[in-house]
């Protein structure tokens, strides 16, 4: 019950961070690295801003996580994302040795967690996580459903 509770309270910090993303017109995405009950890392997508790719919410925490242990290596880290990360931030996951990852919402179209390909748990690689999915998985899934609703309504008279 505790870790429960525990991963419903960093969820909800990384769901304020899918809001900054959402106000800025990003994908709403947010994520948050916490080490020994301490948050290390917040992020959330800067894709637009950065016009940088790979600006995604769990690569940006992971490099402010990295400063913050001065190590590659994250033990001791929990990694809370509102949505299941796609291959490129999945390996990077792997390759932090994050022990463990909890996202919101699934992603059948880019998820690498058990959607399309589950990545952290393929026992083919040296390093394993372990996985909780469907944290505030309706909460973290309404706001990206929001997202793309709006950029999918008309801008005016006319539909530009």
């Amino acid at each position: 019950m505790e870790n429960d509770q525990t991963d419903q309270r960093y969820m909800a910090e990384a769901l304020r961070q899918a809001m900054d993303a959402l106000e800025a017109d990003e994908v709403p995405v947010g994520a948050v690295i916490v080490r020994d009950g301490r948050i290390i890392a917040r992020a959330h997508n800067q894709r637009e801003l950065l016009h940088d790719p790979t600006a995604h919410a769990e690569m940006i925490a992971i490099t402010q996580a990295a400063e913050y242990v001065g190590n590659w290596r994250f033990e001791r880290c929990t990694m809370y994302v509102t949505l299941e990360p796609c291959a490129m931030c999945a390996g990077a996951v792997v390759l932090a040795r994050i022990p463990r990852l909890v996202y919101g919402a699934t992603d059948p179209k880019a998820g690498a967690v058990g959607s399309l390909y589950d990545i952290p748990r393929d026992e083919r690689l040296n390093h394993r996580v372990e996985v909780r999915a469907g944290v505030l998985a309706d909460e973290c899934g309404r706001v990206l459903t929001e997202f793309f609703r709006r950029k999918r309504e008309p801008t005016g008279p006319g539909g530009n």
